[in-house]
């Protein structure tokens, strides 16, 4: 990765924030987009930059501001001179049953799991063709098998696949465009909705009887960065196998 350059969207924690520190380990350089967690980006920064100097950059951004979205590549296109890797990993998460979904939610959570996905990819488009690059997306194993009271999401999520396969097609041969579906990989910081009782019985629903963790994708981020060039359209479940028993 050395010489190639990466946007991450939702980079300052979890998922994002492992993504950023095993591709920087790479030797690629980072644009870390956060909305809120200024905190643990500047963190995040600081940490990065203290084992290379000048390789990591920060950008905020409301994601659901379309008219923005456009900055995030020109501000990374000015700072590191291109863009190699946009990895579109921010995401809303919670739960929506039918009979109390409002349009909010639909806004908020198609809005960040699909909206900006596609109008972001759109507009590093033609700075990945240049580079050959590629879009890595993170979608969900329950794109495919909704979770019940989780419909908003479910559908999102499943936009997200569908958005993956069809600009795999669109920016072919230039670009790759992959996604990875975690399973129980981190419970969501708001975790209410989550006891012990149901995290246990989601756990023993893998394969390997074991909750992943942020490495795991990030490991498969990087498969898809650096080492699957004639990898493209494809969705890679990391799950411990829970989809499969679903």
């Amino acid at each position: 990765m050395h010489g190639k350059v990466v946007l991450i969207t939702g980079g300052a924690k979890r998922v994002g924030a492992a993504s950023a520190r095993l591709l920087h380990a790479a030797g690629a350089t980072l644009m870390i987009h956060y909305r809120s967690s200024a905190t643990d980006a500047r963190a995040l920064q600081s940490e990065l930059n203290a084992i290379r100097p000048d390789s990591v950059a920060l950008i905020q951004a409301d994601l659901l501001d379309i008219n923005g979205l456009p900055s995030l590549i020109h501000q990374t296109v000015a700072t590191f001179g291109g863009l190699d890797v946009l990895l579109n990993n921010a995401s809303t998460f919670y739960p929506t049953p039918v009979g109390n979904i409002g349009e909010k939610d639909w806004i908020e959570l198609m809005g960040s799991n699909l909206k900006a996905p596609m109008f972001l990819s759109q507009a590093a488009a033609p700075e990945l063709k240049k580079r050959r690059g590629c879009i890595i997306n993170i979608t969900d194993i329950h794109a495919e098998r909704p979770m019940k009271n989780y419909v908003v999401y479910s559908v999102a999520k499943a936009g997200l696949v569908g958005l993956t396969k069809s600009l795999a097609r669109e920016l072919a041969p230039e670009v790759r465009v992959n996604g990875i579906a975690p399973g129980p990989i981190m419970w969501p910081e708001d975790d209410a909705s989550f006891d012990e009782v149901s995290r246990q019985r989601i756990v023993s629903h893998t394969m390997l009887k074991r909750g992943g963790d942020p490495n795991d994708i990030a490991l498969a981020v990087r498969f898809f960065a650096m080492d699957s060039n004639f990898v493209t359209g494809q969705i890679l479940a990391v799950d411990g196998g829970r989809s499969a028993k679903l």
